[in-house]
């Protein structure tokens, strides 16, 4: 009996050793004939690959949080993150100056407009979006500061220190009165509202249709609260502070009792703020602020110290975060609209962007998917469309 040639192996055992093959080569071997270019391209070969890749899709937990999407196409498209190949376009524009704040859920883009929160569609094809709005939410009489986005509801926070929730597939909403001053920031999850206030408190809400506006806890944080993260696991939420008092500006609140759990940290110069932090699983978290360092807080070791952080390279504050669990996150700096990329796993930054240059605008929120990054300026809505040929 002659020697087996490469398409008679057993189906199973022929995706193993192409499971050990690099991009290159599964790639120049999916050249040789159909049969091998329908193997090659299949999601088994490619999975382990994507699992060490930037922003492929698998969170740390090993879920797949963009199944529809093939996974070589995901590793190809991963390339072009680490290197920072992209396409770069001006979605919108509008003339006044504004701090809008941005969420994307599916194939709508969220964004606020001073007090409206308009939706609109991402085209299919991943090149812009339709113009004309597919929704607008209103209820607030000041500019909306921010909002989250649920499966079912839209909650916003305004500098009229109301918090407005919308329904999302309706013109349904209502709207009370959370804070004597502005609501800074909000989040939502299981039911629950929490909101930050510019009035040196956080407060506590329910969801519930039977109780919507009554306030279920107020903590006295005795400084300006500028962002707020739920756990996941629904037992206690997180806020950041202006740091301008002699607390830490990371604290840990229980979500049914209200009662402070922890700080974070212990040596924050006076005035490093925390403007925006970030829940990446139920026991670690990121935070960025004024003293332009990204942190990294693992729950399960030391509260007092962050088990990992980044500096902004130009001592500017970082307004914005986001992380996907697969190693990768995006920042937004104060000046000329700098966004950049970092990989976890290395010390130094990884990419950057310059969006504004030669005027200046802070990055007030940005969001990424496995394939494009949305930035939010003064006035203009960017895009980096990564799927670009790195050809």
């Amino acid at each position: 009996m002659g020697p087996l040639h490469l398409l008679q192996l057993p189906e199973e055992l022929l995706l193993l050793i192409l499971s050990y093959l690099d991009r290159r080569a599964l790639g120049r071997l999916g050249q040789v004939c159909r049969k091998l270019h329908h193997v090659t391209g299949r999601d088994s070969v490619w999975r382990g690959m994507a699992r060490r890749c930037l922003n492929s899709g698998f969170v740390q937990q090993g879920r797949d949080a963009f199944s529809g999407i093939p996974v070589k196409e995901r590793v190809r498209v991963s390339q072009n993150w680490k290197n920072g190949c992209c396409r770069r376009d001006t979605l919108l524009k509008w003339k006044r100056n504004l701090m809008p704040w941005l969420q994307v859920d599916g194939n709508l883009l969220y964004l606020t407009q001073a007090e409206e929160i308009r939706a609109y569609q991402l085209r299919p094809d991943g090149n812009g979006l339709h113009m004309r709005p597919y929704a607008v939410f209103l209820g607030h009489q000041e500019d909306v500061c921010r909002f989250v986005v649920t499966n079912s509801h839209i909650i916003s926070g305004g500098g009229d220190g109301k918090i407005a929730v919308h329904k999302v597939h309706s013109s349904a909403s209502i709207q009370f009165t959370a804070h004597e001053q502005d609501v800074n920031c909000v989040d939502c999850h299981g039911g629950i509202i929490v909101s930050g206030s510019r009035d040196r408190t956080a407060r506590v809400w329910s969801l519930s249709s039977s109780r919507n506006g009554q306030c279920l806890h107020t903590i006295q944080t005795d400084d300006r609260v500028w962002s707020v993260a739920i756990s996941p696991l629904l037992s206690s939420f997180v806020t950041g502070t202006a740091c301008c008092s002699h607390t830490s500006p990371l604290r840990i609140w229980d979500l049914q009792s209200g009662q402070l759990m922890n700080c974070l940290g212990t040596e924050f110069k006076r005035g490093a703020g925390v403007l925006d932090v970030h829940y990446e699983t139920p026991f670690t978290l990121l935070s960025c602020g004024y003293d332009t360092y990204i942190r990294y807080w693992d729950l399960r070791t030391s509260s007092r110290r962050c088990v990992k952080e980044w500096e902004e390279p130009h001592d500017s504050a970082l307004y914005c975060i986001q992380s996907n669990g697969n190693n990768m996150i995006a920042s937004g700096s104060s000046y000329y609209g700098v966004v950049r990329l970092w990989d976890k796993r290395m010390n130094q930054c990884l990419q950057t962007f310059s969006l504004s240059s030669p005027t200046s605008s802070p990055v007030y929120c940005l969001r990424f998917n496995t394939s494009h990054l949305y930035a939010a300026l003064a006035t203009t809505l960017h895009v980096l469309d990564f799927t670009v040929s790195s050809h």
